[in-house]
């Protein structure tokens, strides 16, 4: 076909170029999206304090986690969070949430249960949907509703950019321009600033590096079935597409962690979170199984992080590797002792759920018997964790 520029006929561009005309179109909006998601990101203008910001619970210099678990929030920052805050670093790749996941290996036949999905108990699975939850939660950033984040958002400097970046159909609600808003975060958040594979263990995959004695060691010890046994929820190896490691199988499973008092709704002796099958998530909770079940992140970058688990009960990252070499042989140093000499074990679940609890090595043995792992052991595995921290020079 033909067309007339100039009274001069000129060929229509091949369905080639039309396909790569439209694909740079689409990699030129998603970078504008970006570049907009980072500054909603940074912006405290849209919590309902005006003090806090996305970046404020997720700080890049700690792997997009935060300083302490527990974040305080809401309109006058007098809340505290209900659960730790996670790092939403090496997020890209989670996949939605399942009861019944099966790896892309080839292999069909091992159900490996419930995996995936977003947040600690996995009830979302888009980034923009992952978003509403801190935006609007009122011990979070207390946005309020669609129409005063709406209304932050139109009095904000970079409104100018947004509406042209979206047509006046996308944004002609509240709702819309709401959506627009978790739809650039979202962007942002699968940026490569979120998964950059620059660390050690990927310079020493690459041959630009090498293992110190002790890392080597504690690699040895993270892979090792009989002890760390560290790889049978964080994946130490490429898989099937060839990618980098994650360091995570994003599995549901439960490690009966002690209670953390300093979260407000475990003042109340008869509140749990079960995780899985509640109080957050609504969808699970006729699936007793379940109960006490918390999604495992990626270890990338954990060496960064103040707090770990769900809870943040446990604020080393030494100490993190020792509650799996003892907590069974020495509950006495992770678990309240009761007036009675009585170690109060798993006390952050009710005792019908304590068979969905963890009991592979390194966790296991009788009070008293020699942990898994030694003093030593555990300092080597925490220096290979270290080598997953990015930012590595050669």
């Amino acid at each position: 076909m033909l067309v007339w520029v100039c009274g001069v006929a000129a060929a229509e561009p091949s369905l080639q170029e039309q396909q790569r005309q439209a694909i740079a179109a689409r990699k030129a909006q998603v970078l504008a999206m970006q570049q907009l998601g980072e500054k909603l990101f940074f912006d405290p203008g849209l919590s309902g304090s005006k003090a806090i910001s996305c970046s404020s619970c997720h700080q890049p210099a700690l792997a997009f986690s935060s300083p302490v678990a527990l974040m305080p929030g809401g309109p006058r920052l007098q809340q505290l969070g209900n659960r730790a805050v996670p790092s939403l670093g090496y997020s890209q790749n989670i996949p939605a949430f399942t009861e019944h996941f099966f790896e892309n290996d080839g292999n069909d036949s091992i159900d490996n249960g419930a995996t995936g999905g977003l947040t600690w108990d996995g009830r979302v699975d888009r980034a923009k949907d992952q978003a509403l939850i801190p935006l609007f939660a009122a011990n979070e950033m207390a946005a309020g509703s669609n129409q005063s984040l709406a209304a932050a958002i139109q009095a904000a400097p970079y409104w100018p950019r947004m509406q042209t970046l979206f047509s006046p159909a996308q944004l002609a609600s509240d709702q819309d321009i709401v959506r627009r808003v978790t739809d650039s975060l979202a962007a942002y958040l699968h940026s490569p600033l979120f998964y950059p594979y620059t660390s050690k263990f990927d310079a020493i995959e690459k041959g630009q590096a090498q293992f110190t004695d002790q890392e080597q060691r504690g690699f040895a010890l993270f892979n090792d079935p009989a002890k760390g046994n560290c790889v049978s929820c964080h994946f130490s190896s490429r898989d099937a597409s060839g990618s980098p490691p994650k360091f995570s199988d994003y599995g549901m499973i439960g490690l009966g962690l002690p209670r953390n008092d300093a979260i407000a709704e475990n003042r109340d002796p008869a509140f749990y979170d079960l995780g899985l099958c509640g109080p957050y998530r609504k969808d699970l909770t006729d699936k007793p199984q379940y109960c006490g079940l918390f999604r495992t992140p990626s270890l990338r970058n954990v060496a960064l992080r103040k707090h770990f688990f769900h809870n943040g009960a446990i604020t080393s990252l030494h100490d993190a590797i020792a509650f799996y070499a003892t907590r069974d042989t020495h509950p006495e140093r992770w678990y309240p002792v009761g007036a009675d000499g009585q170690v109060q074990k798993f006390n952050d679940l009710p005792k019908k759920y304590w068979k969905n609890i963890n009991m592979d090595p390194p966790f296991g043995g009788k009070p008293g018997d020699l942990p898994a792992l030694s003093e030593q052991d555990i300092s080597d595995i925490e220096a290979f964790l270290g080598t997953l921290t990015d930012g590595y020079q050669p």
